[in-house]
């Protein structure tokens, strides 16, 4: 999503969400200010964060973050979002995005 990220993990210990969570938004911070050219706050400190319960959940969770971007009118099809993991095919996503 081109302003927020959603992420299916899970933390191998002895490594904590939070620290993980952090790990990510400081690298890529960095670089987007970089590549910008520009400098400051890019994320907002907290996260929102929730534990899956099972392989239902699981799977929910997994068919929202995966249509996401078409709910938001960014693609047609949620295997068009070439940085979805809908679009594991080795085929070039060349879609509608």
């Amino acid at each position: 999503m081109p302003n927020h990220v959603h992420v299916l993990t899970t933390p191998i210990v002895p490594h904590t969400l939070s620290a993980i969570v952090h790990s990510w938004k400081s690298f890529t911070a960095l670089r987007i200010n970089r590549t910008l050219g520009r400098h400051g706050m890019l994320w907002f400190p907290e996260y929102f964060d929730r534990r899956i319960r099972d392989e239902s959940h699981f799977e929910r969770a997994l068919h929202y973050i995966e249509t996401n971007a078409v709910t938001a009118g960014l693609c047609t099809r949620a295997e068009d979002w070439p940085h979805s993991s809908a679009a594991r095919s080795t085929q070039s996503n060349e879609g509608e995005c």
